[in-house]
């Protein structure tokens, strides 16, 4: 296959603007897939993207097509849209020539858009805007067409219009493809005699090992050829080579340009690393091969624990933690231990829905229930005596005598959102402790409900990480009807005034429920925490004492009755004082109780309280 008629490109959108769906009418064009095999959403293999609506992994897909007679090869990486995957993203663009900049005509030019343009742009690729859903009533082509000569400065002639649902315009994207993606592109430093391949992905299959997907950027590479990961150090044969049909299709070799897998038998996760260069290892021993350019390192988010429901599933959870850090690079993950709950993994997240995500896909694909703490962001602690330590777990927070300061993580924000909801959006950032930096006026007018509303607005604005993984996105979609978009990235370190707020229940401090807050929201917060607990918390034979404590202080407390059972139903007739004798044998049981007896937390409190 010549290299020239390869073209390898990603679409990139905001979350709901119809990438998988316009994925399905590519395949159907193409025929790659039968047309009685052809279902909804084909690219989103998961259960789970099916229920929620949303991608969460990328695919690769490889794809035949000819255009004026000319054959061309298509390879297309579906990827995600929401904001906490925006890693996988990235690792696409990495391996890609050009994208399909994708904006749904009923919503606009949405912030994670904007994200995912700067993203391909510093990657050097060649963008491609498409406007999706024009077969849509609400449709405002026009207007959605100013906004992407506004935002890339091209002539409307070059925005292609199409629909996903109806295929309406694919044939004219796909021309579109094979005229403006260029091909891959030759390796200058040695006219591509030595091959090198970029892992942009991986899976794992219980009897063939780790499976990695790669770009080839050089030479070619068959079954049999021995090879090194460059990064790892880790050696294997080559077991098996093939392209995404969007099944693995094997095949005799990989050649440059080609977007494919490489079966390794390897079984470690941990040799096998998103980003790391494959050589073989005949030409490590001739020629000095550098190592290709990596994918950034992710940095997490946020934090929360995951203990196993059971001491003995703790081996089996780090098993699934490792197989899905394979095909996630943006998990982390590490293990700690705590007294009263034992051992458990600290793990690292993009944000509040990759929590949730991975959570559910551990009690799926690996049939493990998982207690999970309250979410927190890393603090960096400045010690009286000079030293600095990074805390994520709000059980590990130390006393405010031995700190002299707190510093905690802030977001620059970028939020889209029509001009009639501009008050109530500056006044969420305001009770987030946030603080607006700037606003401009973005595109055209909205149609809100069936008729006209003001032009849309830019804002920008700087939030503590703490408010943004609490509630803000949730928020935010709620004054905005909706109808308002998010973006977001890392502005650094400032400082902070925030407590370490503990749940005691029948004067036993729970570290899962343990939060660490703003001082000004610690008062209500704990009372919320408390309430929240008595409501789901099972009743017991004593009456249970809910405290929240901070600053060494309770500053909130509620109590859940006993249950009641009637000692003396089975008496009938005679004197009354047998009565009182069970009675009072009842009240001195209850009263032991109350002193020695310990609550057992059911592992569905937790995860309730999580959503609470």
């Amino acid at each position: 296959m010549q290299e020239n008629q390869i073209r390898n490109f990603v679409i990139i959108a905001h979350i709901d603007h119809g990438k998988s769906t316009l994925a399905d009418r590519l395949l159907e064009a193409t025929k790659t897939i039968e047309a009685r095999k052809m279902k909804p959403q084909l690219l989103d293999t998961m259960d789970l993207e099916r229920e929620r609506g949303i991608t969460i992994k990328m695919q690769p897909v490889r794809m035949a097509y000819a255009v004026d007679g000319k054959p061309y090869t298509f390879n297309l990486i579906d990827t995600p849209g929401h904001i906490d995957f925006s890693y996988e993203v990235s690792r696409a663009l990495a391996a890609v020539e050009g994208a399909l900049l994708l904006v749904d005509a009923t919503q606009g030019v949405q912030a994670q858009t904007l994200t995912n343009l700067y993203i391909a742009e510093q990657q050097g690729l060649v963008i491609i805007p498409v406007v999706n859903k024009i077969d849509s009533a609400e449709a405002r082509r026009e207007e959605t067409v100013a906004e992407f000569v506004e935002l890339l400065g091209v002539s409307p002639d070059s925005i292609l219009q199409v629909s996903g649902k109806t295929g309406a315009g694919v044939l004219d994207l796909l021309r579109a493809i094979a005229e403006r993606v260029p091909p891959p592109a030759k390796n200058p430093e040695s006219d591509c005699v030595q091959f090198r391949a970029l892992i942009f992905d991986s899976q794992y299959e219980m009897h063939r090992g780790i499976i990695a997907f790669v770009r080839v950027m050089s030479a070619d590479v068959r079954r049999g050829d021995k090879v090194r990961l460059l990064a790892s150090g880790a050696a294997f044969e080559v077991k098996e080579v093939g392209t995404f049909t969007p099944a693995l299709q094997p095949a005799e070799v990989l050649r440059a340009g080609e977007v494919g897998y490489i079966v390794t038998a390897i079984k470690n996760p941990e040799d096998v690393k998103i980003g790391d260069t494959i050589a073989k290892v005949s030409e490590l021993d001739r020629y000095s091969v550098a190592q290709l350019p990596g994918y950034k390192e992710p940095k997490p988010m946020v934090w929360a624990s995951f203990f196993p429901e059971g001491e003995d599933q703790f081996e089996a959870l780090r098993e699934a933690l490792g197989r899905l850090k394979l095909n996630d690079a943006a998990l982390t993950f590490e293990v700690e231990s705590s007294p009263i709950m034992g051992r458990s993994f600290k793990c690292g997240f993009l944000g509040m829905l990759h929590l949730e995500i991975v959570a559910e896909r551990i009690r799926r694909e690996f049939g493990l229930e998982v207690i999970t703490t309250s979410p927190s962001v890393a603090y960096t602690l400045v010690y009286k005596d000079g030293r600095e330590e990074v805390v994520s777990s709000p059980s590990k927070f130390p006393t405010r005598d031995k700190i002299a300061e707190v510093l905690e993580p802030w977001l620059k924000v970028e939020l889209i959102l029509p001009g009639r909801y501009l008050g109530e959006v500056l006044t969420l950032i305001d009770a987030h402790e946030g603080r607006v930096v700037a606003t401009d006026s973005f595109g055209g007018a909205s149609r809100l409900e069936g008729h006209a509303s003001s032009e849309r607005i830019r804002l920008g604005a700087e939030i503590p990480l703490r408010e943004v993984v609490s509630d803000f996105f949730d928020s935010l979609k709620s004054v905005s009807s909706g109808y308002a978009s998010m973006s977001y990235e890392d502005l650094g370190l400032r400082h902070a005034e925030v407590e370490r707020m503990d749940i005691l229940v029948a004067d036993d401090p729970i570290p899962a429920f343990a939060r660490i807050l703003s001082r000004a929201k610690l008062q209500s917060a704990a009372r919320a925490s408390v309430a929240a607990l008595k409501d789901i918390l099972p009743r017991q034979l004593f009456t249970i004492k809910i405290q929240a404590m901070a600053e060494g202080r309770i500053v909130a407390s509620e109590h859940i009755a006993a249950l009641k059972k009637d000692v003396t139903g089975y008496l009938y007739g005679g004197d009354r004082s047998r009565k009182m004798k069970l009675w009072q044998k009842q009240k001195r049981g209850k009263e032991r109780l109350k002193e020695t007896g310990k609550v057992h937390i059911p592992p569905d409190v937790y995860l309730k309280m999580l959503k609470k």
